[in-house]
């Protein structure tokens, strides 16, 4: 049984619906490569995709296979950009810098979309845009300033009024919502398992069922040790994020993880899915503890918020996701739902993605604070063009940072999964 199918709250709809996933054995014996890279997300996999295309001989190492972390769990929006404004990376990082960045993420869902259809990968893509729903004037006020920083760097953004957002959400409940014309929707691990195909028929290899136990430098190269065998290879890349603790815990404790799920209904009649999102674009709220609705390609409409399904919090989460589908629209209320599922995010104090060089010819990048799609798939393939020589370190439009733990992260994820079950427990009620 794949690890995908074997708890039905790891992945859920998305293991039942996306497309097979490629054959990844496990590592038996010793390997010697030109580059490796653990973990089979996307940035692991943009990066052997991009790796192999330029020439270079690339082994993946994976624990599970490829999309068990967040990259088959997640909701599927491809968004442009960070949850922070645009001043906000400007601040953080610089004019220069910043723009640069700005510019990279900005196009991050075109570039997606291109390599989707370049590839021939079957993820349910839509390229429709994303609506981001406001709450009240406090809701509206966010959009407005979201709307006029991004009109300023000439990305196709429309703020609409409550009426023109009620035609495209299928409901009234909203002030308005920012349209984001540059993003869209994908099967999350249909993308994942996509990406693995199209880099191993580039000529990588991905070895899943191969946890990295140990990584160390001899002098020359990379030594990684898995159950079945090692890896030796000059250059590496860590694409773990959230979901690698072991291998380089200081990498992953400098992110405090979010626990976020997600419930797909039936397929919804004709006359529901004719209003609920009728072009099909992935939403989600103003509201702190947000709450993301979109449609796959069957008509299942997928609710999701912050929280984790286990224990009690299973209960009150599915409480709420049907009161909130009632409050989106009345005739929701009595449709089923077929499965729920949920993962973390990793989040950084600054709410921005991080570089890290480990050590010689080796770098990770992580913290996509949810936004893992469209800057996996670009980071990695900037990743890749670095460790090709087509692209200098500096190029990559983030600081180096030093490892660093995240302050108080036990309590505050403590506290994330505490907080969401108490909100929802509440919220939404009449």
């Amino acid at each position: 049984m794949s690890p995908l199918t074997q708890d039905p709250r790891s992945h859920g709809l998305w293991a039942r619906s996306a497309p097979p996933a490629p054959e990844t054995p496990s590592l038996a014996g010793e390997a010697q490569v030109e580059a490796l890279v653990i973990g089979a997300g996307y940035t692991g996999l943009s990066a052997a995709l991009h790796l192999a295309e330029g020439g270079m001989r690339t082994l993946v190492l994976e624990a599970e296979e490829p999309g068990f972390g967040g990259a088959g769990r997640n909701v599927g929006l491809v968004n442009a950009g960070m949850w922070v404004m645009p001043e906000a990376v400007l601040e953080s990082f610089g004019p220069e810098r910043g723009e640069a960045l700005l510019d990279l993420l900005g196009a991050g869902p075109e570039r997606v979309f291109r390599l989707i259809a370049r590839h021939g990968i079957s993820c349910e893509a839509v390229h429709a845009g994303t609506l981001h729903c406001g709450v009240g004037r406090k809701g509206m006020a966010e959009l407005q300033e979201r709307e006029r920083q991004w009109k300023a760097r000439g990305a196709d953004v429309e703020l609409l009024g409550r009426e023109a957002a009620a035609g495209l959400v299928g409901s009234g409940i909203y002030e308005g919502a920012l349209l984001d014309r540059r993003a869209g929707t994908i099967q999350p691990l249909a993308y994942a398992r996509g990406l693995a195909g199209a880099a191993l028929a580039a000529g990588a290899r991905i070895c899943g069922g191969s946890p990295a136990l140990e990584a160390r430098h001899d002098g020359e190269a990379w030594i990684v040790r898995t159950p079945g065998g090692s890896a030796r290879a000059p250059r590496l890349i860590l694409a773990t994020d959230a979901y690698g603790r072991d291998l380089w815990p200081e990498a992953a404790g400098q992110q405090t993880r979010l626990p976020y799920f997600n419930f797909a209904t039936a397929p919804l009649p004709e006359a529901l899915r004719a209003q609920i999102l009728p072009q099909r674009q992935g939403a989600w709220d103003t509201k702190e503890v947000l709450t993301s609705f979109r449609m796959d390609a069957a008509g299942r409409l997928v609710v999701g918020s912050v929280g984790a399904l286990q224990g009690i919090g299973a209960r009150i989460h599915r409480d709420w996701a049907r009161r909130a589908m009632a409050a989106l629209h009345p005739d929701l209320a009595e449709i089923p739902f077929e499965a729920e599922w949920f993962g973390v995010i990793g989040m950084t104090d600054d709410s921005l993605p991080r570089l890290h060089r480990l050590g010689p010819q080796a770098l990770a990048i992580c913290g996509y604070n949810g936004r893992g799609i469209a800057p996996g798939t670009v980071f990695g393939a900037a990743l890749a063009a670095h460790l090709l020589g087509d692209l200098p370190l500096e190029g990559i439009p983030l600081p180096e940072k030093p490892l660093a733990q995240a302050p108080c992260r036990a309590l505050r994820e403590g506290w994330y999964e505490l907080g969401a079950q108490m909100l929802h427990a509440v919220e939404k009620r009449l």
